[in-house]
């Protein structure tokens, strides 16, 4: 699979703002970048929490330049007991709800981060989306 596109980075966005609607009624912040972190795509809906915009791109960024999803990288903080701050990158975060996208030979595409909902919520929109994308 090639690099990930815009198309396909706004189709992803719109998805994820779909399934917060139909499955939680509730206003999201969706944003999804390039294997670098660098944003491809973003959106905040009517009524989603301004804290919301940055909590998404920070957890689409740490998704794709960790290559994990952050509930992953949240658990191992906790399993080793280190601190993020440890990793020198302080756009890093590990609140659940990002997602790595991968190709199916395992190669970091980008990443989708999802907030305005639970923390467990977000994971699950952001991880059916990555997976969706690679069964494609």
């Amino acid at each position: 699979m090639p690099d990930l596109s815009l198309d396909q980075a706004q189709a992803l966005v719109r998805r994820a703002l779909e399934t917060a609607m139909q499955e939680h009624g509730r206003p999201i912040c969706a944003a999804v970048c390039d294997e670098r972190g660098l944003l491809l795509a973003f959106a905040r809906m009517d009524g989603a929490p301004a804290r919301s915009v940055r909590i998404s791109q920070g957890k689409a960024y740490s998704a794709a330049r960790l290559g994990v999803t952050t509930q992953a990288m949240l658990e191992r903080l906790h399993r080793e007991q280190i601190e993020i701050g440890y990793f020198c990158d302080p756009e890093l975060t590990a609140l659940p709800g990002g997602s790595p996208l991968k190709d199916d030979g395992g190669r970091v595409l980008g990443a989708v981060g999802v907030s305005g909902l639970s923390s467990a919520q977000d994971q699950a929109i952001t991880d059916g989306l990555a997976a969706s994308l690679t069964a494609a």
